[in-house]
């Protein structure tokens, strides 16, 4: 990363095999944690090239850089070797560029390896409880700066020598309670890590028992390639449900809109920050929100005409207007959209992405994606142990284990919740909505 080149952390995997009759308990084989998101929450992913620079640059330069091939910046949230000062990074920073259509990659870099040069080092006796101490700091600088729950954060672990056996498992227990935390506290757990150490580490510990996997996967290898597969020493089946994310060109100068940065290249295919954009209850008096993306759901609040809205995300539901899409804001309520002063009053308006909500396949064999909420439905499609389900809302199916919900995924496919990492294992999992 940046400041101080080498190495960082982990994610979640993908991809495989057919589900049929449930265990009487899910396989522990595959050591997700459950994400306990807030309310207001919702994921957000992104697909394309991204830069990363040491200071958030200006607003101006963000502005000038729209002439740029990227559409998403690394920025340093926190973290005590962090090595830049952020003068730019503040709250309205935040909602300005992502109003104009950048999506973040919040990181946060704090202690370092005990092997490695960094003056901040983890101390092997306590690495699990530092890194949760970290994600709890994370989640501060988070926070403040107005990112929602459901955000990614990126903790970034700089390059270590390898084949220091107790360096390793320092690393990887504070990784793991840098996981298990972020999930306590609401949000996607990813990691940035050097291809031949730290992601090295992860990879060889994806299917251990003794450490929560995280959900995302940023990559530093200087090869000039920007391929999100063929990773040496990390299977393609690993954290491949937009999961990851490749930093493949290091420190150089590049210039867009007049304005000149020093910058690194990514290439993503991963979680991201989730924001609130603003607008406005617009065509009404008053609109009442809801606590669903439904007209039968429950009032949450009665807003009036020209209210300030954040909006994190959007989501089908009953047709209000000319629009069956609904707002969900970062408090938790939903209002239709034909009543928020949106691009669009039929559509979905970009830069605002869907509702979803990632949780990790727990099933060691995989988890069959189906075309209906139940097991007697076709197979269309696999989910490998470890990767991230994009669950759009749940419904009522067939039994398996301990639950008769299932969850429909981004693609339309459903998938049992019972082998997914949600919290209720028994019924519904808030905040996501009923299909």
């Amino acid at each position: 990363m940046r400041g101080w080149r080498g190495v960082g952390t982990v994610a979640a995997g993908a991809g495989a095999v057919l589900l049929m009759i449930a265990p009487a308990v899910p396989a522990a084989a595959n050591p997700a944690t459950a994400a306990r998101y807030a309310g207001g929450a919702s994921a957000t992913t992104y697909t394309g090239q991204a830069f990363d620079t040491c200071t958030a640059p200006p607003l101006s330069t963000m502005t000038a850089w729209a002439a740029s091939p990227y559409r998403a910046i690394g920025i340093y949230i926190g973290g005590i070797d962090r090595t830049c000062l952020q003068p730019e990074l503040t709250p309205a920073w935040v909602a300005a560029v992502s109003a104009l259509g950048w999506r973040l990659l919040p990181v946060y870099k704090g202690l370092q390896a005990p092997c490695s040069p960094s003056a901040h080092k983890i101390n092997p006796a306590t690495a699990a409880s530092q890194g949760t101490a970290a994600a709890d700091d994370a989640d501060a600088s988070a926070r403040a700066l107005g990112l929602a729950s459901g955000s990614a954060i990126y903790n970034d672990m700089e390059a270590y020598p390898t084949g220091n056996a107790s360096c390793r498992a320092s690393v990887l227990a504070f990784l793991s309670g840098w996981t298990s935390e972020l999930h306590a506290r609401g949000y996607v757990a990813g990691e940035y890590a050097q291809l031949y150490s730290g992601a090295d580490d992860l990879a060889k510990v994806y299917t251990s028992t003794a450490y929560a996997r995280p959900d995302a996967l940023w990559i530093a290898r200087y090869d000039l390639s920007p391929s999100l597969t063929g990773w040496a020493g990390i299977a393609d089946s690993y954290w491949s449900q937009h999961q990851r994310a490749k930093q493949y060109r290091g420190g150089h100068d590049e210039t867009y809109g007049g304005v000149t940065l020093n910058i690194d290249n990514d290439q993503v295919n991963a979680p991201v920050a989730t924001v609130g954009y603003q607008y406005q209850v617009t065509g009404i008096s008053a609109v009442r929100a809801r606590t669903a993306p439904a007209s039968s759901a429950p009032v949450a609040g009665i807003l009036s005409l020209g209210s300030a809205l954040a909006v994190s995300c959007q989501a089908p539901g009953t047709k209000v207007g000319t629009s069956s899409l609904w707002d969900k804001l970062t408090s938790g309520w939903y209002l239709p959209d034909y009543y928020v002063s949106t691009p669009s009053n039929t559509g979905y308006s970009p830069p605002l992405p869907r509702c979803m909500y990632p949780f990790q396949v727990t099933a060691a064999g995989g988890l069959s994606e189906r075309t209906g909420p139940g097991a007697s439905h076709p197979v269309r499609g696999t989910l490998a142990a470890g990767a991230l389900a994009w669950v759009t809302c749940q419904g009522p199916g067939s039994r398996v284990g301990t639950t008769a919900v299932w969850d429909e995924l981004t693609n339309a496919r459903w998938v049992s919740d019972y082998y997914v990492s949600s919290f209720n294992k028994k019924t519904y999992s808030k905040p996501v909505p009923r299909c």
